[in-house]
């Protein structure tokens, strides 16, 4: 596996530069209840359906949460895209069982050290109205070996409407301890929060198709 080379040089710098690419790209980043949250290691999930889901963390992370997140990346992506790796992103094989353990490990000694992580327990980048959104079980193992940790359910939405530019619509959900996850097992765990980011996101998409900006706030807006 391919382990993250962090530097706070380059994470500095890359805020500089990702701001204005954001705007660029999108006409509106409209987020609902992403706020700050308690400054220790929790686990970041969130649906999959595009590269910029990377990048939109970092800019979350960089502007709200300020965290210390490092984030599980596909090891192909990564190869193509190394400069993640100085942002904190480090790989995994799902092809090569020795290689799930070993990322699943270090994501443990990241844990451990105090990081914030980044899952996104599909697995691959996938269309987003595709459902079930099938978790893998990694989440489920993590949760098991530490049962402190909260997880924090993000969700984005891709969309056009009236401008030229697309647009991302972001919600955050509710901090969630183990014990607010139903299920005994670790098959379970991962199932509930499956279920539990599936209904997050439907409700999103909703709010997008129904145009409903009520509270929503757009980061992309200056000032």
């Amino acid at each position: 596996m391919i382990e993250a080379k962090k530097s706070r040089l380059f994470e500095k710098g890359f805020g500089i530069y990702l701001l204005p690419l954001l705007r660029k790209s999108f006409s509106h980043l409209l987020a609902s209840n992403v706020r700050e949250i308690p400054r220790r290691p929790v686990i970041f999930i969130a649906n999959h359906s595009s590269w910029w889901d990377g990048l939109l963390f970092f800019q979350l992370n960089h502007k709200i949460w300020k965290h210390d997140i490092h984030m599980m990346m596909h090891e192909k992506n990564l190869k193509n895209y190394i400069f993640f790796r100085y942002l904190g992103a480090f790989s995994i094989d799902r092809q090569n069982p020795k290689n799930i353990i070993r990322s699943l490990q270090y994501t443990e000694e990241l844990l451990n050290a105090g990081k914030s992580v980044v899952l996104f327990p599909q697995g691959d980048e996938f269309h987003q109205e595709i459902r079930p959104l099938a978790f893998h079980s990694g989440i489920g193992y993590l949760l098991e070996k530490h049962p402190d940790i909260p997880v924090v359910p993000i969700t984005f939405y891709y969309s056009f409407r009236h401008e030229q530019k697309p647009e991302v619509w972001i919600r955050q959900g509710e901090v969630l301890s183990i014990n607010e996850i139903p299920g005994e097992t670790r098959k379970e765990k991962s199932s509930s929060l499956q279920q539990i980011l599936t209904s997050q996101l439907d409700g999103l998409r909703e709010e997008v198709i129904a145009e409903n900006t009520d509270g929503f706030i757009d980061l992309l807006k200056k000032g």
